[in-house]
This record gives structure tokens, sequence and C-alpha cells, in this order.
């Protein structure tokens, strides 16, 4: 615990963390929150790559992934590599379940989260995503600021992490920064977060958060990227704890590579 009584990343016990219990909690069923998220993902990644399969396969990340496959349903159609990044050995298990036995979760949950991906030509192509999933998905344990990939990767996801593993401002800053720095130039990526959020529970574990609002993620983002934007969704008439405000979502691309253009303010 830090001398002011914030938590930080390491005061946390991660490996105790339940990803079954955050599963059900959060995933079994497709929230109207999510639908929203998995749309605008959806869409971005479609405008960069197209809505045919890129001719080589690149290289993804989900950063932070737990027991929530969805961001890394979103880079499907489009890598030949899925690295699934992930601090809690209890959520490396579970993440390697899901790998050895072709996605066991995908009938009662993943399905309705790909039904609304298949709104858009390049996932629909995809002929079998739960066990192209499978087959794809490498679950690599590590904490996000140790995050320091040899070759960068070409698109990247990292939801509900940066600001839910701390409650101190510089750490989710370098969360950010991590992942970013883990991504190529012109790398498409898209980062959700929990707004306000003041902490959560996880089976009979409670983990911090830190307060972050709409300019706190620009400002994080500001001169890192480019084609930036940050959407609000509210927490609607079923909100999926107490706690937070809403959610926010950044989409865009890392600055650099060769169709450079005109960066947009974030």
């Amino acid at each position: 615990m830090g001398p002011t009584g914030v938590k930080r990343n390491a005061d946390c016990e991660w490996d105790d963390f339940d990803p079954e219990a955050y599963y059900n909690h959060n995933y079994r069923d497709l929230r109207e929150d999510d639908r929203y998220i998995i749309e605008q993902v959806r869409d971005h990644f479609s405008a960069v790559f197209g809505d045919g399969v890129p001719d080589h396969g690149l290289r993804g990340i989900d950063v932070g992934t737990g027991s929530n496959l969805y961001p890394a349903l979103t880079m499907l159609p489009f890598c030949a590599e899925l690295t699934l990044y992930e601090r809690s050995m209890n959520n490396i298990r579970w993440l390697e379940k899901q790998k050895s036995n072709d996605c066991p979760s995908w009938a009662d949950s993943w399905h309705k989260f790909w039904d609304v991906l298949v709104e858009r030509p390049a996932y629909w192509r995809v002929a079998n995503p739960a066990i192209q999933l499978a087959k794809l998905m490498d679950p690599v344990p590590g904490s996000v600021y140790e995050l320091a990939p040899d070759t960068p990767y070409d698109v990247g996801t990292m939801f509900f992490v940066a600001e839910s593993i701390t409650a101190e401002q510089a750490e989710f800053r370098s969360g950010m920064d991590h992942f970013l720095d883990a991504l190529a130039p012109g790398a498409p990526f898209a980062i959700a977060f929990m707004e306000h959020s003041s902490g959560y529970e996880v089976g009979d574990h409670q983990f911090p958060a830190t307060d972050v609002d709409r300019a706190k993620v620009s400002d994080c983002l500001r001169d890192r990227v480019r084609d930036v934007r940050i959407k609000h969704i509210g927490r609607g008439t079923n909100p999926v704890r107490n706690g937070y405000s809403g959610m926010l979502i950044a989409l865009g691309r890392v600055n650099g590579g060769l169709d450079e253009g005109t960066r947009t303010p974030a």
C-alpha cells in the first residue's frame, strides 16, 4: 500500500482472481453496452483492414484478457497469431482450458458476441470461429508493466485493464504506455475503460480502480495516436455493478506508418 493509502497493482493477489465468477457475472449473457462496444470495434478494424482477410496474417495481442474472449474475437479474421497476455495464473489456466478444448464456453456465451461481429464480411468468412480462436490463441503470462515484445504487434486490444488493476494514476498511465509501445507504427487499437470506477469485487476479493474519464484517457493518448475517437457508453437501466458512471471505448491507430496522414487530436 502506498504512503497515501492508495492501492497499487503489487498490493493485489491477482493469482486469486476467480475467472469463472468474473465470466458468469459479466459475459455469460451479451449486455447492450458490450454489444455497442463490439459494433464499434468491429467497424473500426473492418475500416482499417477492409472486409477481406489480409493476404498475410497479422500478429494481434489482447492485454489483460482474463475470462473475456470478445476482444480477441474482434481481431480473429485478421490474425495468424493471437497473444492473450494475462497477469493472473488462475486466468491463464482458464484460457488454456479454452484453448485445449476448442473453446467450451462458446456454446454458453461467445456465439452471441460473434453474431454481432458477423454483420461485417470479414467475420462471416471465418468458417468455424470457435475452433479458429482455440487454434490461434496463445495465453502468455505477464504483467502489462513488463510488456516489451521483441517484435511489435500489428493490432491490439486492452479492455477494462489499465484503470482496473491499480488506484494510482501513474500506474494507469504506465499501463497505457506499455500497451501502446507494444504496437507497431500505424497499428489499429481498441481500449475500453470503466469510467469513474471506485473498484470492484470478484468472488471474495476486492480489486482497485483508477478514477478515469474522457479527459484523462485523451491525455494519455495525445501525441501517441492518430484518427482517435473516444465514445461514451452510459450505465443504462441494468448496470453491470455499482461504483462506476459508464464505459469508454477509444479507437484509433498508433502514430507512424506509411499512411500517416493527418492526426486527429484526441
